[in-house]
């Protein structure tokens, strides 16, 4: 019989071997589920996995995709490694998307030819400074008050989707709009350029910059190492007089603002308006995104690109074969409890016993 016994020491190999049996779980679960609801299995994973990536247009679209989930992977995983639990990038993301739009809606006056690249970078740092305030909320509230940052940045989510809600109904309904509860499309200045002929906009070269800057910032810096030993070994740092509270700020602040980039992109990219929803869950599967690529800048891009093509096989799953829209977040999480599941080989291994 099987048995799983304590290895001597974690094995680095299943690390990052541990994905990729998540991910090969996944699509054996998947194969299984197609089947279940009668739908030939292989056409099922074959829509869901090559199909969108078998065009130009299918690569565009997961960078589309890819864009905001990076962004906020990256962040979120700066925060875990420093075993600071940011659970709300998807509320940081909404206020940063409230505060670009603001910052637009100011400048553009509805009559053409405003905006231009200086506005627009000003309106993405508007959308940066909105989720890093909203980030230092949590911050805030855990180093003066002890508040748990799990409970706080998930309740925050729910607070910012109804601020948004409120504002798209109230002081930035578009006056022309019929009623509909969306502010105006903005002008073409303030829309991130596209790749001709798709929708891939200026997003995704942010998002992979901000990748590299945080594995340069990892492994090149000393602020990087402090706080990677800060979360690893909170009792030997402290001994160092490597500071928690330094470090819970700095990653709750750049956590916060790379999600609130990520919502100036979505709103200045392929929405170009403020609606009630400018995120179909984005900060909630970066959450994935970072344990999948094991909380490293570079494995986050791969694991990025896979989530990706989850939003994308979904829709395709939908419209080719007539699978209900929970398909994406099925598919979402049982490829978290996949990499659970693999995560307990690193510390643990299989072994043959022969019965007594």
């Amino acid at each position: 019989m099987l048995e799983l016994v304590p290895r001597a020491v974690p094995s680095r190999r299943m690390a990052w071997l541990s994905p990729l049996l998540a991910l090969a779980l996944t699509a054996l679960c998947g194969a299984l589920m197609f089947l279940a609801v009668g739908k030939p299995p292989l056409q099922g994973l074959w829509v869901f996995f090559i199909e969108p990536v078998s065009s130009l247009h299918g690569w565009a679209e997961v960078g589309v995709k890819l864009a905001p989930l990076l962004l906020c992977a990256v962040g979120l995983s700066l925060c875990f490694r420093a075993n600071v639990f940011n659970i709300g990038a998807e509320g940081q993301l909404v206020v940063g998307a409230i505060a670009a739009g603001a910052f637009i809606l100011l400048f553009d006056d509805g009559q053409g030819g405003a905006g231009g690249p200086f506005l627009m970078a000003l309106a993405i740092l508007a959308g940066a400074a909105g989720g890093a305030f909203w980030a230092g909320l949590v911050a805030w509230l855990r180093d003066r008050y002890h508040a748990n940052e799990i409970l706080v940045s998930l309740m925050l989510v729910y607070v910012a989707q109804l601020l948004l809600s409120y504002l798209v109904h109230g002081v930035m309904r578009d006056p022309d709009g019929f009623g509909f509860p969306q502010s105006r499309l903005f002008d073409d200045g303030f829309l991130l350029p596209v790749w001709p002929g798709t929708r891939l906009h200026l997003g995704i070269v942010l998002a992979l910059l901000a990748a590299v800057a945080a594995w340069l910032f990892l492994a090149r810096l000393f602020a990087g190492f402090r706080l990677t030993v800060g979360g690893l070994a909170p009792l030997a740092a402290r001994y160092a007089g490597f500071s928690s509270r330094r470090a819970l700020w700095g990653c709750m602040l750049g956590s916060g603002a790379l999600a609130g980039v990520a919502g100036a992109c979505e709103i200045m990219g392929p929405i170009g308006q403020l609606t009630p929803s400018v995120s179909p869950g984005y900060g909630f599967a970066a959450i994935i995104v970072a344990f999948v690529g094991r909380l490293h800048p570079i494995g986050v891009v791969f694991a990025g690109f896979i989530m990706a093509l989850f939003y994308i096989g979904g829709e395709l799953s939908q419209t080719r074969l007539g699978m209900p829209n929970a398909i994406t977040g099925i598919f979402q999480g049982i490829l978290l409890f996949s990499l659970l599941a693999c995560d307990v080989l690193i510390r643990q291994q299989l072994r043959w016993r022969r019965r007594a």
